[in-house]
């Protein structure tokens, strides 16, 4: 899991710069928003996707309820998603298909990455995993 994590998650927050810096270039000069896709994207991204797969390897530790109906989970993955995903359109000169979908799909690899680092980190992955491999085993096929 951690060689998933080191290589998608620097790949996404060096990328999600680099099109949040050209995106913000294709504004106006005297724009004062010009500045705001490099800084505040990558940051919101890990913020947002820790903290979300942080609520929701706590839920799984404790055996609660999903937190994934929370609104503000879904809210905040949809943001960073969104305007991910737009950035990476923007940022070329001549928008296509191909390009849209690899934007979708460093966000996505980025996004899952920065979300099970808390599961990952954690000091319970090892108990949460064989609890389930044995109420998976212990069920009739």
């Amino acid at each position: 899991m951690w060689v998933v994590i080191a290589i998608e998650v620097p790949v996404y927050l060096v990328w999600l710069v680099q099109v949040g810096y050209q995106t913000g270039q294709q504004l106006p000069r005297g724009d004062i928003a010009r500045w705001a896709p490099p800084v505040l994207l990558p940051p919101a991204a890990v913020l947002f996707c820790v903290a979300a797969g942080w609520t929701w390897w706590g839920a799984v530790v404790a055996r609660t309820r999903s937190p994934r109906r929370e609104r503000w989970i879904v809210a905040s993955l949809v943001f960073v998603a969104a305007f991910s995903v737009f950035c990476g359109v923007a940022s070329v000169d001549d928008p296509s298909f191909s390009v849209g979908l690899l934007s979708a799909a460093v966000t996505g690899l980025g996004m899952i990455g920065l979300f099970f680092i808390p599961a990952a980190a954690s000091r319970q992955l090892p108990v949460v995993i064989r609890r389930r491999s044995r109420r998976t085993s212990g069920e009739p096929s």
